[in-house]
């Protein structure tokens, strides 16, 4: 699979919920900085955060850009988020991806900025 398609697809499963694919995306040390927010370490840790995430709200992603290099990718856009009480919510996004230099196609940190617009 090229990079373009896995960094579409890491972030489509983000908002499908699919903890599985990101799971598998990610190595087991893997850092997830979100800025302004808490910093998750490690898969284990991640699994929790995902699975009590709210799966009942309804997502709408618009990737505007991915860009790539051999070990790196930032992939920008806007997640539009219905809540369970029918309010749209509006965000923009940018997520910056660093791959493992010794497994192919494994995120081992990502560093997030998300924005209420």
């Amino acid at each position: 699979m090229n990079k373009q398609t896995f960094f579409q697809q890491f972030n489509e499963a983000l908002m499908q919920g699919d903890i599985t694919y990101i799971l598998e995306s990610v190595t087991p040390d893997v850092t997830w900085e979100m800025i302004g927010n808490d910093t998750i370490y490690g898969r284990n840790t991640l699994a929790e955060v995902l699975a009590g995430m709210d799966q009942t709200m309804e997502y709408k992603l618009t990737i505007e850009h991915i860009i790539i290099n051999e070990t790196k990718a930032v992939v920008n856009g806007i997640i539009e988020v219905t809540t369970r009480l029918n309010e749209l919510k509006t965000y923009g996004f940018c997520d910056i991806y660093q791959l493992a230099a010794n497994e192919i196609d494994k995120i081992n940190k990502i560093t997030s900025y998300v924005i209420q617009k």
